[in-house]
């Protein structure tokens, strides 16, 4: 079976040998930061290590279908196609779809930013954000990425997984773009994230792009499993984490309610995995 490249195959040889298309497009998607929104085409070809004409070729295709859009000054955005089709991700929209109510709720409650993140490989991904024009500014994005051991939804999600798992994550280098006053060292991070999972809650102080404090909650699904995390983030000294906690975690229960997730033993309804023991215990 002769592997899809984007480079024809020469007569009388074997076809050349390389990336497959679809890798290919994809690094050129990759390419795209919250810092670097706008690409050239020779700025996308440097960073995705492929040759000019090859990105040129794949950046065609990839405006022809919608994933691309290029300015009038030439360079390259992403397009709004690709936000059709990430919205239909049942893991984003359908839960952000099923907690929209609850999080306006919650909103209404506190007047700070309140966010909902889940988990998506080794990081978090934040599906939906209530703020106010007041709201203190922050590094997060709808649709943006989080380190998972310095953000509050992060180490929420974090600790509901394995025992290797949170031990690969603690292994990977600091999170220098998310400064947390008292990060500590790894035995401090472990014995904080067993904290978490016992609690089902955490609590992070930022220290920029502004002091904030964030209180984050599980959210769990059917499985008995941390479905999403969610979280209120305010300026630091403007709320107690005591007085925020009981709206904040009842908001969890409620979304975790709403997707599936039963406490076992109530009414007779028992979920349909067993509970995990290195796991966060449901509220």
């Amino acid at each position: 079976m002769t592997t899809l490249t984007d480079e024809p195959p020469q007569r009388g040889k074997r076809p050349a040998r390389g990336e497959p298309v679809i890798d290919r497009a994809l690094s050129l998607l990759a390419c795209f930061t919250d810092d670097r929104r706008r690409l050239t085409l020779g700025e996308l070809s440097a960073r995705a290590g492929i040759p000019l004409s090859s990105t040129l070729r794949l950046a065609q295709g990839l405006m022809k279908w919608g994933a691309l859009e290029r300015l009038p000054g030439g360079e390259f955005v992403i397009g709004v196609r690709l936000w059709e089709v990430a919205s239909l991700a049942p893991r984003g929209h359908g839960i952000r779809e099923i907690a929209l109510p609850f999080l306006e709720d919650l909103y209404e409650v506190s007047r700070h930013h309140v966010l909902l993140a889940v988990l998506d490989a080794d990081e978090a991904v934040l599906i939906e954000r209530l703020s106010s024009r007041r709201a203190p500014a922050v590094a997060y994005r709808l649709g943006g990425r989080l380190p998972l051991r310095s953000t509050a939804v992060g180490r929420v999600l974090l600790a509901d997984q394995s025992a290797q798992f949170r031990e690969r994550i603690l292994a990977q280098p600091l999170d220098v773009d998310f400064q947390v006053e008292k990060l500590g060292s790894t035995e401090d991070l472990r014995r904080e994230l067993l904290e978490v999972a016992r609690l089902g809650y955490s609590v992070v102080r930022r220290e920029r792009p502004s002091k904030t404090l964030s209180v984050a909650a599980a959210v769990f699904g059917p499985d008995r499993r941390a479905a999403a995390a969610v979280s209120i983030l305010a300026p630091d000294g403007s709320i107690s984490p005591d007085v925020t906690l009981p709206a904040l975690r009842a908001t969890a229960r409620s979304i975790s309610r709403a997707l599936g997730y039963r406490p076992p033993g109530i009414d007779g309804v028992h979920s349909s995995q067993p509970a995990r023991t290195d796991g966060p215990r449901p509220s």
